[in-house]
């Protein structure tokens, strides 16, 4: 598979960047959507975005360089987003971080615009799993069940599109819990532990995963928000 999509004036637009922007670029839509039937400012759902989404990407490639760092001989290497290396977990902290400080400059209910994000942020994280096959990354181990892809010279286990069909799953759910939601910070918290339950598992057939020691640094992390989203569902609740 061919990482580049198309050249312009010698400059290589790749397939990783196109289907992020895709992602981003739906979330928000639909983010201003479900902020405009909250009642909520749109545009400072806007001004958050302008924080949040710089800071997600550099959480996101800050976090995943931090396990490969060797690999790396320069600041301009780490900065390279464009030959992919993103980490989901570094990228909602940082993201998470922004958008913290901005609504508590707003002085506004963090927790309301948590929920009005997070079907969007799931969406954008299943769309930008595909970002992965094109950069023949996140993907399993050896197997040959029926629907193997062939990746790294085996037929391997296709983890982006298992996350990419859970992520899908966990946004159907959000968005039916955003219509019935029984009080603010359901949304969000849900979104915690659904996706991270789904990382858990699929994580566990990784071939490709950060280590932290003899740990999978995804599988900590799922740990820590799964206790995290359920310690806020049943406090907010």
């Amino acid at each position: 598979m061919d990482p580049v999509a198309f050249e312009v004036l010698g400059f290589a637009v790749r397939w990783y960047g196109i289907v992020i922007t895709a992602g981003m670029l739906l979330g928000i839509m639909l983010a201003l959507r479900v902020a405009r039937g909250l009642q909520e400012n749109e545009n400072w759902f806007l001004d958050m975005l302008f924080f949040a989404i710089p800071m997600g990407l550099l959480g996101a490639r800050l976090y995943f360089v931090a396990f490969n760092f060797t690999a790396y001989d320069s600041l301009a290497e780490v900065l390279n987003f464009r030959e992919g290396g993103l980490a989901i977990h570094g990228g909602v902290l940082g993201g998470v971080l922004a958008a913290y400080v901005y609504v508590r400059y707003r002085r506004v209910n963090f927790w309301q615009w948590a929920d009005i994000a997070a079907p969007s942020l799931i969406l954008a994280q299943a769309i930008g799993r595909w970002g992965n096959y094109f950069n023949q990354e996140a993907y399993g181990i050896p197997t040959r069940l029926p629907w193997a892809m062939f990746i790294a010279g085996e037929f391997r286990h296709p983890a982006f599109l298992y996350e990419s069909l859970w992520n899908l799953g966990v946004f159907a759910l959000l968005m039916w819990v955003l219509q019935r939601r029984q009080f603010i910070g359901q949304v969000a918290t849900l979104y915690l532990m659904g996706y991270s339950l789904g990382r858990l598992w699929i994580e566990a057939i990784r071939a490709d995963s950060l280590l932290l020691g003899p740990f999978r640094a995804a599988q900590i992390m799922s740990v820590f928000f799964i206790l995290l989203g359920a310690y806020y569902y049943r406090r907010l609740r």
